[in-house]
């Protein structure tokens, strides 16, 4: 086993980075805010409390963005643990964040968009804060800063929420500089290593017994529709999840590249519970040149490939390029139900010949995905939102559909006779029986006397049959051939 696959649990055993992934469906749950300066390990302990790598960890300060939600269970307690953004002392635009002004080199290139963003993340880390059942504040041992005074003076308001961690003290390194922090009021200070584990399932037996778990009750209602909200930087995602969730989800700026870890958030609509997931602007490879954004965009595609429906951005200003293309090939390849959105389309003259237009031109680029749906809307103005989940249910029902066995094999008859097989230069083949493998993705298996002979042309005649008679029009179809010399009927 590869050691940076391994974890220690708050318990102190190792585990599995994927045993731990799941969904955990409660209602209620206590909110647990990691909080502190940028760099002193708040990602990591994050990722810790999961079990998995969840947040984007970086040597380099100020990584993560967005807070992070997600339900992990800590020593056996289902909790709701929240990753902030570092608290930083200077965050006002024009300055540095050492405090010093900006110099005019530095203004074009590209700090004064970094102090704007610093305030963003206060501002939200602030937000998580007040919304906290606990707060624990993480410390680096040996270091204590202006920025760790002014945030520990921010939090007094929620004291009697606040758990102090002295982090990076692994094998006792630092701890007797590490006492110091006592003098800041704290009753209690744990000295732990999120990254190595020490001490940490002290931290967490003190952090659950300062919760009250008393309204906590399991969701056993319907599964939620997962939709992924991908796209090229700065085409709307994060205000289009913020406009779904009702909540300031994700940080929106004008600045690129702004949304950097997966940023998840839920809502309802005619009842049905949806979960979407926000992901960082996928760009060419070629202009990746850093690891932090090369770990956002394998997350954003990883994030396709768990989602039921996704939501292609395109900014309907600029329109497509050969990157869109790249994005939704990740799509197709999972069976993914895909809605083109064209968002901004309020600055566009109100004319349908544009809209139609726009359609074609998706269609003559995606000649393979002609199934799926176009939505034009205004994430800004909240204009054409019905519509677009209107779609993504109708997507997931036919994502959800299941064919009986014996219709489906009496309909590969009638397609047979319309089409009869053609003979290649593998020969002859006869198609014996087809089943569905499975839902979501749809999935079908198809066998063949000779399935190295089924060409590529035939599957795709009858994907686009299976697509038109059995209900399945507006998602991808996916069809594996394999051997058999047995009959359908002689299965029965």
């Amino acid at each position: 086993m590869k050691k940076d696959m391994v974890f220690e649990s708050a318990g102190g055993e190792d585990i599995q980075e994927e045993a731990f992934n799941e969904d955990l469906r409660y209602k209620n749950l206590p909110l647990v805010v990691i909080a502190g300066r940028p760099n002193v390990g708040k990602s990591t302990l994050f990722n810790r409390f999961l079990h998995r790598r969840r947040a984007i960890t970086d040597p380099r300060p100020g990584v993560t963005r967005d807070p992070i939600e997600e339900n992990a269970f800590i020593c056996g307690k289902p909790v709701r643990l929240v990753d902030t953004g570092g608290f930083k002392l200077d965050h006002g635009a024009g300055r540095h964040s050492s405090g010093k002004p900006l110099s005019r080199g530095a203004r074009t290139s590209g700090l004064v968009d970094e102090a704007e963003m610093d305030s963003l993340v206060v501002s939200k880390t602030r937000e998580s804060l007040g919304k906290a059942d606990a707060i624990i504040l993480l410390l680096e041992a040996g270091e204590f800063t202006a920025e760790d005074e002014e945030f520990i003076a921010l939090l007094r308001p929620y004291w009697d929420r606040v758990i102090a961690a002295v982090n990076k003290t692994e094998g006792g390194r630092r701890e007797a500089e590490a006492w110091n922090f006592l003098s800041l009021g704290f009753k209690r200070i744990f000295f732990i290593s999120a990254e190595h584990g020490d001490n940490i399932s002290d931290l967490a037996e003190a952090l659950v017994s300062t919760l009250d778990f008393s309204r906590v009750e399991e969701d056993s209602g319907d599964e939620p529709v997962k939709i992924a909200i991908v796209g090229k930087p700065n085409t709307g995602k994060s205000t289009l999840a913020n406009l779904l969730t009702g909540r300031e989800l994700s940080i929106v700026s004008d600045i690129a590249g702004t949304t950097r870890d997966v940023v998840e958030g839920c809502f309802v609509f005619k009842d049905k519970p949806f979960r979407v997931l926000d992901t960082a602007g996928i760009r060419r490879r070629s202009r990746v040149s850093e690891n932090i954004e090369y770990y956002s965009v394998n997350r954003a595609i990883k994030t396709i490939k768990n989602a039921d429906v996704v939501f292609h951005m395109i900014d309907a200003q600029e329109g497509l390029s050969d990157q869109d293309k790249k994005i939704i090939a990740h799509a197709c390849e999972v069976g993914a139900g895909v809605i083109f959105v064209l968002n901004k389309w309020d600055a566009l003259p109100a004319d349908k010949k544009n809209f139609k237009e726009a359609v074609r031109n998706i269609k003559v680029m995606f000649g393979v995905m002609e199934y799926a749906p176009v939505v034009s809307l205004s994430a800004l103005k909240g204009e054409g939102v019905e519509t677009l989940l209107e779609t993504a249910l109708s997507l997931y029902r036919q994502l959800s559909r299941r064919i009986e066995t014996s219709a489906l094999n009496m309909a590969l008859q009638d397609w047979l006779a319309a089409f009869p097989p053609p003979q290649n230069r593998n020969g002859r083949f006869k198609l014996r029986y087809i089943v569905q493998a499975q839902t979501n993705p749809v999935k079908f298996i198809l066998f063949a006397s000779k399935p190295e002979a089924v060409s590529a042309q035939y599957v795709s005649y009858l994907t686009n049959r299976i697509r038109k008679d059995l209900g399945f029009s507006r998602i991808p179809v996916l069809i594996e051939v394999r051997g058999s010399r047995r009959k359908w009927e002689d299965l029965k």
